[in-house]
């Protein structure tokens, strides 16, 4: 066996350290579900409690047909944004582009009957055929439900009652994107948290007053190679709650959610795009990024925040040779992370270290992210079959769904019941029949 180098060693150390970090606070974390199971149904922004797509949910089935349904409704227009909920009813956009009309719906959860829609025109502009007008994710709180919306003349950011009166609305400027937009917002505490990063030009980090639209702070910087990742609030002991941004220019930034003062940002570390969102395993953040038709090209880090009461500086905890996801957002259970790839490849890694478990082709295209409910993985992909895994260290396939339709959506849990939006439709599935 050879001698190993100082900076082999050094890795070495990184990875031991970063796996007993990781699964101190897996176990800190564990119990905190334990102490508030409620939390764990909230599913009130994109991929559901803190973009992590975990539901302990029991009663969604591995395999069904239309006969299922508890309910399918038609939508207007067309879209990929996901449904949010709050209090019995959901919340998702659509599009209209042959007439120009953006909509805002809410549904009622029981039967999917409309409650009310919200209506506003728009200029038709150049987008990604995989793409649509609708397909940044609304967030919901116990105020209302906030939406963004962009054109190349203007990114607004609105706000609207639970009853759907319109409270606010902020326009923060032209946004020009070959794909045109996708980031979604987040809610947290008092602050609606927007991410608009452009193509080119500036790019705004921005938290808005939650019930007037004002400015709580705003971060400009240079632009490059559009985002469409969504924010991640990062809430480590003994430090501020911070907001962590995914940047082709500028790496990854953790950014004070008080102030917007940056924390900790580890720059200079991607060639590509983020597409899909942050996500928090243990303690460590994990980011894809990627490009070109399938995910041709990917790539993914794993980054140890920094920390200011113990200052200590934020560094990357590993990084494989290959990444395995550029559109899906991937999601960790227990000691695993599943990536779901574009062209229909799932990789099940080891959270703690990167290290692969095991690589297999499921079938199909995929533009929506899986989701770990109960214990088990769900995706869709673009013809609209729904495949479902188990989320562990062998790969098993439990079932194969075909919903009919295009689908880029990613789908939601509530109260036990799975909700698919497909281009044109809303769909309910599961849940208990008691």
């Amino acid at each position: 066996m050879g001698v190993k180098t100082g900076e082999e060693r050094d890795d070495n150390s990184m990875r031991n350290l970063a796996r007993s970090r990781y699964i101190l606070t897996l176990a800190f974390l564990a119990a905190g579900a334990l102490a508030q199971p409620g939390r764990a149904q909230e599913w009130t922004r994109f991929r559901g409690p803190n973009g992590s797509g975990i539901s302990n949910a029991t009663t969604v089935p591995v395999e069904f047909s239309e006969k299922d349904f508890n309910w399918k409704v038609q939508l207007p227009g067309a879209g990929h944004s996901c449904p949010v909920f709050w209090k019995g009813r959901t919340y998702l956009t659509s599009a209209d582009k042959d007439a120009g009309k953006r909509y805002l719906v809410c549904l009622r959860v029981s039967d999917g009957g409309e409650v009310w829609r919200k209506e506003y025109s728009f200029p038709a502009h150049p987008k990604h055929n995989f793409n649509s007008f609708a397909s940044s994710t609304p967030t919901v709180d116990d105020r209302g439900v906030y939406v963004t919306w962009n054109t190349p003349t203007a990114y607004e950011v609105l706000a609207f009652d639970h009853s759907g009166r319109e409270l606010w609305k902020r326009d923060l400027g032209g946004y020009t994107a070959n794909h045109s937009g996708g980031s979604s917002p987040v809610v947290n505490g008092e602050q609606v948290i927007v991410a608009k990063e452009p193509d080119d030009g500036e790019s705004t980090l921005i938290a808005l007053d939650r019930r007037t639209g004002a400015v709580k702070w705003q971060r400009t910087r240079p632009g490059k190679n559009a985002v469409y990742a969504t924010p991640l609030i990062y809430a480590p002991k003994g430090d501020p709650v911070q907001a962590i941004f995914a940047s082709t220019l500028h790496g990854v930034t953790s950014l004070d959610v008080k102030t917007g003062e940056v924390v900790w940002e580890v720059p200079g570390l991607f060639k590509m795009r983020p597409v899909a969102s942050p996500i928090q395993v243990g303690e460590l953040i994990v980011v894809c990024t990627g490009q070109g038709s399938g995910g041709r090209s990917t790539e993914m880090v794993a980054i140890m925040p920094g920390s200011r009461s113990k200052r200590t500086q934020a560094k990357v905890a590993y990084r494989p040779d290959r990444g395995y996801s550029y559109v899906p957002t991937p999601v960790a259970y227990k000691d695993w992370i599943f990536y779901w790839g574009d062209a229909g490849i799932v990789a099940c890694t080891e959270a703690a270290t990167g290290k692969e478990v095991w690589r297999e082709r499921v079938g199909g295209d995929f533009f929506a992210s899986p989701i770990c409910v109960g214990g088990k993985l769900y995706c869709t992909n673009s013809r609209g079959e729904v495949i479902c895994l188990e989320a562990g260290p062998q790969f098993r396939m439990l079932g194969r769904s075909n919903l009919g339709e295009t689908c880029h959506s990613t789908a939601s849990v509530l109260n036990g019941t799975l909700f698919l939006r497909t281009e044109g439709h809303l769909i309910s599935v599961g849940g208990s029949k008691g």
